[in-house]
């Protein structure tokens, strides 16, 4: 019989295996999110395609992602996180093959949407990294799995580059090496015999319901929601944004626009780690905080102002140079990476035994977040005409879900306090 000792070191020796071939997959699949957020732009000058094509092929991967996360976690709980895991990356390079031989809008329309089965992997990922990790570590791993995020910034760099050197459709057969390779690894290194799967249990989506309804996690998942939402929306619009407010090319506003994503997405492991030690409504309190006054000052548009003297007219032009504007980008998007960071684990941990269907619904909302706010940015633009409005948007949103999840959390203290003593 084997000791408790052996059978830590055994699942260490496991998690070092399927966490960095997690990762790898999410990576790639969360490239494929934001793959049409810079290739859509050459898609649409070769095609003339109007705003409503462009607006559809940038929206389809996270729709698509939103209607398969919690299948696709019922999927994984019910037949082994392994192989939904394994599906979705075989259709994601059949998206690939598809965007490599297509050359009409319906035929990228299709690949746009079959690149949704990337949130099928988050909800069946999840599942698989949980399950072969202790509850002390579970912060940092779901922290280091979140921060394959970084691969919608890889998308920003990895088209403009092919781009100039072939063209925009080195990116698909660069993604569907990596997929293939990926998908070997998979298959060759993990065991076959998934022990979550099991195909008695429950997969009624109203039970389901219910039981996280009585954990408590609707409202985290709501909070979960608009702050990653937020991140990833504001991912996809920052591109059009920086080069539009400073007069750059799009490439050049899409490599300013990776500093936001890639020290956001990696810090979710600082919030995941630091939520092991500190506790998640700690990490969440003081990441919601740097992020408002970023907000703040990131909402400030380029002003004049007049001041009458008594004998002249004082002119006063205010404007963030670019650098300092940056610099505050990368602090929101490193506050909102370590507010993921530590809600995903604070979920979690209230409803570990069904994590592949609590990772589905995490990702609905933050994708139903996602595919709203960019509707709303472009009306509130054209309504106000200040490019700013994106960011007091944002400040407005974080506002309310500080003060909601302040009260939650209080709440949830005192409940636990007043639980009776086992």
């Amino acid at each position: 019989m084997e000791s408790e000792a052996d059978q830590e070191d055994e699942r260490l020796a496991s998690l070092a295996v399927v966490l960095p071939l997690a990762v790898t997959g999410f990576v790639i699949a969360a490239g494929c999110w934001t793959l049409f957020a810079v290739a859509g732009i050459h898609l649409r000058a070769e095609l003339s395609l109007s705003n409503l094509q462009f607006g559809l092929l940038l929206a389809m991967p996270m729709a698509v992602s939103a209607l398969l996360a919690v299948p696709a976690g019922l999927a994984a709980r019910k037949l082994g996180a392994r192989r939904i895991m394994l599906i979705c990356l075989a259709g994601l390079a059949v998206c690939m093959v598809i965007l490599l031989t297509t050359d009409t809008f319906p035929g990228y329309l299709l690949a746009a949407g079959g690149l949704g089965l990337a949130g099928g992997f988050y909800s069946a990922g999840m599942q698989f990294v949980t399950s072969n990790c202790q509850r002390h570590h579970l912060g940092l791993v779901l922290g280091v799995f979140g921060a394959g995020v970084t691969g919608a910034g890889f998308t920003y760099y990895l088209v403009p580059l092919f781009h100039e050197a072939f063209s925009w459709h080195g990116v698909p057969l660069a993604y569907l090496i990596v997929l293939l390779l990926v998908l070997a690894l998979l298959l060759l290194l993990t065991d076959p015999e998934d022990a979550i799967a099991d195909l008695e249990t429950e997969t009624s989506v109203k039970v389901m319901f219910r039981r996280v309804r009585r954990q408590g996690v609707w409202q985290l998942g709501a909070y979960f929601g608009v702050i990653a939402g937020s991140f990833f929306a504001l991912a996809l619009w920052l591109p059009d944004y920086l080069s539009s407010q400073f007069e750059l090319q799009v490439q050049s506003g899409a490599r300013l626009a990776q500093w936001f994503i890639i020290p956001g997405a990696l810090a979710q492991i600082l919030g995941g780690g630091l939520s092991d030690r500190y506790g998640s409504p700690r990490v969440i309190g003081r990441s919601l905080v740097i992020g408002l006054v970023a907000l703040v000052i990131l909402s400030y548009p380029p002003m004049t102002l007049f001041i009458r003297g008594v004998e002249t007219t004082i002119k006063f032009e205010f404007a963030l140079p670019m650098n300092v504007e940056s610099v505050f980008v990368v602090v929101l998007g490193m506050a909102l990476g370590c507010a993921m960071g530590s809600l995903q684990r604070m979920v979690i941990i209230e409803s570990r035994h069904n994590a592949a269907f609590v990772a589905g619904l995490l990702l609905v909302s933050a994708c139903s977040v996602a595919f709203l706010l960019p509707v709303i940015f472009g009306a509130v633009n054209h309504w106000l005409g200040v490019r700013s409005a994106v960011f007091m948007i944002l400040f407005l949103l974080l506002c309310i879900c500080q003060f909601m999840f302040a009260r939650f959390s209080r709440r949830h203290e005192r409940q636990t306090l007043l639980q009776p003593e086992i």
